[in-house]
Order: C-alpha cells, then sequence, then structure tokens
C-alpha cells in the first residue's frame, strides 16, 4: 500500500511539488485567471455596449437598464467562455512569453541589467505570444460579443428578443451562415490588436517591475524610495498600470474591431476599417460632419469602464500570479531518493 501511495503523485508530495514547479507558469496563470475573469466580466460587458451604442450614455444609466431588462445575469452573459478559455489562453500566453524569454536568456540577446534590455525583452515576448494565442482566441471573443450583445444584433434587424439564444445556438448560428470562416470575422483586427496590445502590455509590466526593484532572476528587491509603497502592492500597481496604458493605446482599435464584428453578425454591409472609423468620428453624413473632439470622445466611449476593468483584472491577476508563485517556490524541497 505504502509503495502504491508513494508511486502516485496525488500522494507524494515531492512529485506534487515538483510538478508544480516544472508547470509553474501554467499553474499560477490559470489559478489567477479564474478570479481576475470572473470579477472584471461585468465590466467588460458594459464596455462592449458602450463601445457600440449610437447615443451616449452614463454608465451607471446603461448598469441599469441591463439590470432592468436583462437582471443581473445581463452582466454575465456568455462569462462561461472566457471564464473556461481566457484562463486557458493565458496559461499558454504566459508559456509562450516564458519560453520566449528563456530563449533571449539562454542565447545572451538582451541580457544586460537595464531598463532597456529588460523592456524590449518583454515587449517581443509578448508579441511572440499575442500572436500566436489570437488564432486560439479569436473564435471564441466573436462569440462572447455576439452574446453581449445579442439586443443589439437583434435591434438592428428588427427583431423584437423576448429570450435570447444560448451560446451554443448563437455559434450554431455563426457557422450555418457562414461556416468555419464566420467563427473568424474581423481576424485581422483581432491579430493586430493581440500582438500589439500584448507587446506593449509586457514591455511596460517588465520595464516597471524593473524599475520598482525586480531583480532579472525574478526576484523582487526594494522598492525605490522615489515611490514608498510596500513590496506586496508593487505586482498590483505595475499589472494596473500596464493595464491601462496599453489598452488606451490600442482602444480605437478595439472599438473598430468590434463595429466591423457586429455589423457582420447582424448581417449588415460590411465597411471597411478607415470607413468605420470616419464614420465613428465624423459621423454617416459626409455633408454636416461631427466636430473632431465629439467624434474622438465617441471613439473612446467606454474607456473609463475599461479602466476600472484593467485595474481590477490586471491588477488581482498580477498579484495572485505573484502569490501563487511565491508559494510555490518556498514548497520545500525533498531529498532524492
Amino acid at each position: 500500500m505504502d509503495g502504491k501511495r508513494t508511486s502516485n503523485p496525488l500522494y507524494d508530495p515531492a512529485a506534487l511539488h515538483d510538478a508544480l514547479r516544472r508547470n509553474k507558469a501554467v499553474v499560477c496563470a490559470l489559478s489567477a485567471s479564474y478570479i481576475s475573469t470572473f470579477a472584471g466580466y461585468p465590466l467588460d460587458s458594459l464596455k462592449s455596449r458602450l463601445q457600440t451604442t449610437k447615443t451616449p450614455i452614463s454608465i451607471a444609466r446603461l448598469a441599469g437598464l441591463v439590470y432592468r431588462e436583462e437582471g443581473i445575469m445581463g452582466f454575465y452573459r456568455g462569462l462561461w467562455i472566457p471564464l473556461m478559455t481566457i484562463s486557458f489562453v493565458r496559461a499558454a500566453s504566459f508559456t509562450i512569453y516564458n519560453r520566449t524569454k528563456e530563449h533571449f536568456r539562454n542565447h545572451n540577446i538582451l541580457c544586460r541589467d537595464s531598463i532597456i534590455d529588460v523592456a524590449l525583452t518583454g515587449g517581443f515576448s509578448g508579441a511572440m505570444s499575442g500572436a500566436l494565442i489570437s488564432f486560439t482566441s479569436a473564435p471564441f471573443e466573436l462569440v462572447k460579443i455576439r452574446r453581449q450583445l445579442e439586443y443589439t444584433i437583434a435591434a438592428s434587424k428588427g427583431i423584437h428578443l423576448v429570450k435570447p439564444p444560448g451560446t451554443a445556438e448563437a455559434v450554431k448560428e455563426i457557422f450555418r451562415t457562414n461556416g468555419i470562416a464566420g467563427l473568424y470575422t474581423g481576424f485581422r483586427l483581432h491579430f493586430l490588436r493581440d500582438t500589439s496590445g500584448t507587446a506593449l502590455y509586457f514591455l511596460e509590466y517588465d520595464g516597471m517591475r524593473h524599475l520598482l526593484g525586480r531583480k532579472r532572476s525574478g526576484e523582487q528587491g526594494q522598492t525605490p524610495a522615489w515611490l514608498p509603497i510596500h513590496q506586496s502592492v508593487v505586482p498590483f500597481f505595475c499589472g494596473s498600470l500596464a493595464g491601462v496604458t496599453s489598452w488606451a493605446l490600442i482602444y480605437p482599435l478595439d472599438v473598430v474591431k468590434t463595429k466591423i464584428q457586429q455589423r457582420a453578425l447582424a448581417g449588415e454591409a460590411y465597411r471597411g476599417v478607415f470607413e468605420t472609423l470616419h464614420r465613428l468620428i465624423r459621423g454617416p453624413d459626409p455633408n454636416t460632419p461631427k466636430p473632431l473632439l465629439t467624434g474622438m470622445a465617441r471613439i473612446y466611449r467606454g474607456l473609463g469602464v475599461s479602466a476600472v476593468r484593467s485595474i481590477t483584472t490586471h491588477g488581482l491577476l498580477w498579484t495572485l500570479f505573484d502569490f501563487v508563485a511565491n508559494y510555490i517556490d518556498h514548497l520545500p524541497r525533498h531529498p532524492e531518493r
């Protein structure tokens, strides 16, 4: 009996600890993603709605309308897709990101102890991660947007929606209308957004962590005197700031992507990227264009709720990621038997 237990990693602490160390990035990413995704999803749902509304509306009023028409579940419509997929996508993303950094380190590329080398390594690794992951994440995000905008899409078709279709029905309708290619509607914009956004995100995060005392070995040192925050707050601070700033830079691209995907899902005539962007900024009538500032305000509609979502999700993500990583690093090491 003892021999059987020792050979099973579920009963053998040494084998379990070794398995956790070997798969640390995956374990940290999965556990952190589940909590951060659930916490930020209602804000993501409101962001998608704000991006596609034609008339300005406050976040509080929109939230009230969603609650009155759809109930509390309206904020979580389509949650299981990102909860089950984004967590695994993030695990893969962190794995690619870490392996790319290891490749740079093993080949002595950008290995100086300087913020430039640290940030560039993070940026290149993030770009590689975002580019590869986009092929997997694109269909899931399209279905998520479809679920979040069910009522808007139905209204554009002239349909009064009493009960929205479930996720399986939404996937079947997309597949029935455009085949497997329909799941990749707007993929080029999705690829560009994920590659550039992930590159910016990790470039900023790694650069800030270096400024705030993290060593190239990964250990957190003393924070500088000019920023009097405790070491435990550093992951939340850097994750939140990197999430907000990188998202703000690519936000117009995300708005255009969402609008093009919404029109495609509603069966409306295709509009190109530049035409969509121009109409969003200057309005549909070329004879009476909107003021530029008004148009730019529409492009950035929903950025406030996105900023709160980024602070919540990315701050929690990195705080939990570092917590789990430190827990695994400090697991007892058993002597070789």
